[in-house]
């Protein structure tokens, strides 16, 4: 059965239940039944559902082959709830759907959920002013032709420079002021919602996200205030987890070497398991927060195994926008799973279900949910925790390309100063200096253009290692003469072309030498018992 991916968009939940309505109906194995005496065509049992389902979800990349047997049952009873099927006897509205042989079929009329058109954007309402909506912003002032070739991988603070030379004295002159914070905060958000944007590949945020209602300050936090692991500080210790809840989550997670005090009854390991998944099934909304729920399940649409690299780069960047408190919460979580599920001395805390499987279905739905009520809101969960789990090293660690590209920006800023009337302020309040881009723009190369460019970097950077092994003091003779041996060995066309007389004398004493003839012994003379 023909399925395709549902790409990011505004009510992604929507068209994905519609999809699985969509496939089941179309492809689910109909026939004639017999039950107390009667027959039944196009029907099919509640067991044959489950089967059919379960594996379609498995396959399907929506979902993922986390998906087990139980949620399955729950999605069929969620079809009995919204009439997507009915019993024999034409009985809806009910979840009491179990995985037996009662029989089921589809209604004549249409299951599929109506889509809402989104509302537009109203006029009265006032936004708030930001450098993205400015004139200006990741955009470069009216150029010539020629004159935007000449940008391209320009050093910004050399181009400032020179452009500063070329203006009139009396436009340097003008009246100029330095970023506030405010400015800057609006820096660190716009240009992390670009970078998001240009990931998920949507034409507008306000299809999943309202741009103005990000914080700025909770990017900035989480970006700047790490530990030596990673992992975020935070300023307020009481908005951080209870000691007893870390010590029960560092106790599974080194198991069994966290403490040798601690009690070793039979089954002490299913208690504090119970006690950790209860403590964040206790917290008054999702890690991943209701605010950003539409956002993370747009994330989902670039969860493809072919597109791994891409999902783990959005999901970096979605998981910035967290307050630092549920940042921080679900950086210890994952890691503790992750640990849990690799630990092959943790004893089963379940007695059918794996430890990994267990993880995932425990934690999904304190992990990501919805203010309401979503028909599929376990599937989705289950799939992206998982993903989350095998991953969290580099989801949950600090974008240093994006740290590194804002820091850049600031600073250029501060030293252009852009005049203050260079940009009219939309809103009418204090005006702003024009942000300068911070992306220049290069010529395409061809694949073997740039493999010839990769060769001759990797090979003159091989070369200068070899010259500081050649010119380091520190290094002892007995360490270069070693560290030497080893470059030639492993990178010998590089040795040679520096040190062109040792081929020759490799080349002699590869000559195969003549072995010395066996010594000759004299023959002795045969005893004989004539002599």
């Amino acid at each position: 059965m023909s399925s395709h991916v549902i790409t990011p968009g505004p009510y992604r939940a929507t068209k994905l239940w519609n999809e699985v309505t969509r496939l089941f109906r179309a492809g689910m194995p109909l026939r004639k039944h017999r039950q107390n005496f009667r027959h039944y065509s196009s029907c099919f049992t509640a067991s044959a559902a489950v089967d059919w389902l379960h594996q379609l979800l498995r396959s399907n990349s929506n979902f993922g082959p986390d998906v087990t047997r139980q949620q399955t049952v729950q999605l069929l009873k969620k079809f009995l709830k919204n009439h997507v099927i009915e019993d024999v006897k034409g009985r809806w509205g009910t979840e009491d759907l179990e995985d037996n042989n009662t029989l089921y079929r589809f209604p004549s009329t249409s299951p599929l959920k109506p889509i809402p058109c989104p509302a537009p954007a109203s006029s009265s309402i006032k936004k708030r002013s930001s450098f993205r909506d400015k004139e200006g912003f990741f955009k470069f002032r009216s150029l010539k032709k020629n004159e935007k070739e000449s940008l391209e991988n320009v050093d910004p603070a050399l181009q400032a420079q020179q452009d500063g030379e070329k203006q009139p004295l009396e436009e340097q002159e003008r009246q100029r002021r330095e970023l506030t914070v405010e400015d800057e905060q609006d820096i660190w958000r716009d240009i992390t919602l670009t970078h998001l944007q240009r990931i998920l590949g949507v034409a507008s945020f306000y299809e999943v996200l309202d741009p103005h209602c990000v914080n700025p300050q909770n990017i900035i936090h989480n970006m700047t205030k790490v530990n030596k692991h990673g992992v975020v500080t935070l300023d307020d210790k009481n908005n951080d987890l209870p000691h007893w809840v870390l010590s029960a989550m560092k106790s599974l997670a080194n198991w069994p070497k966290y403490d040798t005090a601690q009690p070793s009854y039979p089954g002490f390991e299913r208690d504090v398991f119970k006690t950790v998944s209860d403590y964040f099934y206790s917290l008054p909304q999702p890690l991943l927060t209701y605010e950003l729920y539409e956002l993370f399940i747009n994330v989902l649409g670039v969860l493809q195994p072919q597109c791994e690299r891409v999902a783990i780069e959005a999901l970096q960047l979605c998981t910035l926008l967290l307050p630092p408190s549920s940042r921080r919460k679900l950086q210890l979580l994952m890691r503790m799973m992750s640990r849990i599920s690799q630990n092959v001395d943790m004893p089963r805390l379940h007695p059918a279900i794996g430890t990994r499987t267990l993880m995932v279905h425990t934690f999904s739905g304190c992990v990501l949910g919805s203010a309401e009520e979503c028909d599929l809101d376990e599937l989705l969960a289950t799939r992206l925790v998982s993903f989350l789990m095998d991953h969290q090293q580099s989801i949950l660690s600090v974008p240093e390309y994006l740290l590194s590209a804002i820091s850049d920006h600031i600073q250029y800023l501060r030293t252009v100063q852009v005049p203050i009337d260079s940009v009219s302020n939309t809103d009418g309040g204090d005006p702003v200096c024009a942000p300068v881009p911070i992306y220049a723009f290069c010529h395409q190369i061809s694949c073997a253009e740039f493999e010839e460019q990769k060769l001759a970097s990797s090979q003159k950077a091989m070369e200068e290692l070899l010259e500081i092994l050649l010119t380091d003091q520190n290094i002892s003779e007995k360490d270069r003469h070693k560290k030497l041996k080893q470059f030639q060995k492993q990178y010998p066309d590089i040795y040679r072309r520096r040190f062109p007389s040792s081929d020759k004398e490799t080349n002699t004493d590869n000559k195969p030498k003549i072995k010395p003839p066996l010594l000759n012994f004299k023959k002795t003379k045969a005893f004989s018992i004539r002599t």
